[in-house]
């Protein structure tokens, strides 16, 4: 059955002040929420953007609690937040384990009790050619980049949901919107965890669970020691801090998508709007992408104009295919 005439002009016009209420929350950022005793619970806790969410967490007076397969990193993490001042736990957690995130879960919930934030920070990358990486080393992409968050908002949804109050805040990528050379496997997972973090979003509205909260975070490349040799000619690689400072402040003010920079936004939705063969040629000419770290071999084979014109040989380039745009 089709659409009347007056849902259509409904709709119209519930579209029209949507796009004015975006555009004054652009001018006139909303505030931000207070997370004083809040207890903020984040994956991959002992380095990288990881540990600088738990540092600011702690200075905004939450109470943190880290997980992370490398106890050393993670303990160092946890008293540095301490000496802001914060109270912190600590959980060894293999996040590529179903199993270990139901048992860990269940020792938080009794040792610490609900989690008000839920951080799905923990990431791996390869940096190979998809015909290189082992199967094994797939799939350990995608159970801990994206697995692993279906299965921690299983275990800490419900408890927010009894208390009609939660966030669930995702790191994606940039490559969730940008594949990219070498990182397939990466793009892939990430690309899972922006459709993840927006059909979550839409389910919670629609089951009337208002008080739940979902935001996703794009960042470009971040100085994180995952990608050994990112490589952008006009942007500058992002730090950890800045990334999870922005990262925060965007969910504190009840943003879904988090852009780091936020000039990422625009230059994707530039990007959306060229012919399909055209994202491959900008991001050739403005150096975008990575250095395969995967194998010295592939390296190698990669260098100086044996690469070039792999990337650049766009006639050989099928016009279907979708490469979409700047990372």
């Amino acid at each position: 059955m089709g659409l009347s005439l007056g849902e259509v002009l409904y709709t119209c016009g519930q579209v029209i002040y949507l796009y004015w209420e975006s555009f004054c929350k652009l001018l006139f950022p909303p505030g931000r929420r207070d997370v004083t005793g809040w207890r903020v619970l984040i994956t991959g806790g002992g380095h990288g953007i990881g540990r600088e969410m738990a540092l600011e967490f702690g200075r905004l007076g939450a109470d943190v609690i880290l997980w992370d397969i490398n106890e050393e990193n993670m303990e160092n993490t946890a008293d540095d937040v301490r000496a802001v001042g914060a109270k912190v736990s600590t959980y060894i957690c293999d996040v590529s384990s179903e199993d270990a995130i139901k048992s860990v879960a269940e020792v938080v919930r009794v040792e610490v009790g609900g989690v008000d934030v839920l951080v799905n920070n923990a990431g791996v990358l390869n940096g190979g050619t998809l015909l290189e990486m082992t199967s094994a080393d797939i799939r350990k992409t995608f159970e801990v980049n994206t697995l692993a968050q279906f299965w921690t908002v299983r275990e800490f949804l419900p408890g927010m949901i009894d208390r009609s109050h939660g966030v669930i805040l995702n790191i994606a990528s940039a490559s969730a919107k940008s594949g990219t050379a070498y990182l397939v496997d990466y793009s892939s997972s990430k690309a899972a965890v922006l459709v993840f973090s927006e059909a979550l979003a839409e389910e919670m509205a629609l089951l009337g669970y208002s008080g739940i909260q979902v935001t996703v975070v794009c960042p470009a490349f971040v100085s994180t020691g995952l990608c050994q040799n990112p490589k952008d000619r006009i942007n500058r690689l992002l730090t950890p801090r800045e990334t999870a400072l922005a990262a925060i402040d965007g969910m504190l003010r009840g943003e879904f998508v988090v852009h780091v920079p936020k000039s990422l936004w625009l230059g994707l939705k530039f990007s959306e709007m060229l012919p399909e063969r055209a994202h491959m040629r900008i991001k050739s000419s403005l150096n975008l992408g990575i250095d395969p770290q995967y194998s010295s071999s592939v390296a190698t084979k990669v260098k100086g104009k044996e690469r070039c014109q792999c990337i650049n040989d766009l006639d050989n380039v099928p016009a279907e295919d979708n490469i979409h745009g700047l990372q």
